[in-house]
């Protein structure tokens, strides 16, 4: 890891960790289950956005995945299926679900500012009768991410509610936001200057 920081800085045990945290709730505990249940499935339902976190040997992948509120099924209490849609072909996390098979959910849906958390065993699929489930997307999948839920539970609001994140006047102006292609181009001529 490089840093400026001292190794000295971090963290070396759990137990050092844990002594500077409070136990948790027994609410907090008891909250995660290990299925979808209703609750969990209408959360779901509602969601157009989520964040799947992936990994393999060489590092941890955080990918966006959005759609339509329902984008994502649940065709039992231990299963989610998220298509995996055309775009920018990097294949990041299907990549690293087949090299190691364990993923992370977050879901979102706009204006609530509870989410929702899933990970369990995930395998990708390209199954003909999986695929044809997303026929009526406008844009089908190449691929089905199928995670089998191993914990579930909702995420309380306190970080969404301080990130004031569905405040549309804390909304900045487009003027003000970073230039996406002004970017991708530093970021590509440095890439190939790493190359060189």
């Amino acid at each position: 890891m490089t840093t400026s920081m001292e190794k000295k800085d971090f963290v070396q045990a759990v137990d050092e960790l844990e002594g500077k945290y409070k136990e948790p709730t027994e609410l907090v505990v008891l909250k995660q289950i290990d299925k979808l249940d209703d609750h969990c499935r209408r959360f779901v339902a509602l969601s157009p956005f989520l964040v799947l976190a992936t990994y393999d040997a060489a590092g941890v992948d955080c990918s966006p995945k959005g759609g339509p509120p329902g984008f994502v099924r649940v065709p039992d209490d231990k299963t989610l299926l998220i298509p995996d849609r055309p775009g920018n072909n990097r294949i990041d996390s299907i990549r690293n679900i087949v090299q190691s098979p364990k993923a992370g959910v977050i879901f979102f849906i706009p204006g609530c500012h509870e989410a929702f958390r899933v990970s369990g065993e995930a395998a990708v699929s390209l199954d003909s009768e999986l695929l044809a489930q997303f026929d009526g997307d406008a844009r089908p999948p190449k691929s089905v991410i199928v995670i089998h839920v191993e914990k579930a539970y909702l995420h309380c609001g306190q970080a969404i509610h301080l990130a004031d994140l569905w405040n549309p006047d804390t909304f900045l102006a487009q003027e003000q936001l970073p230039d996406f292609s002004v970017a991708l181009k530093a970021h590509v001529e440095y890439s190939r200057t790493q190359q060189e």
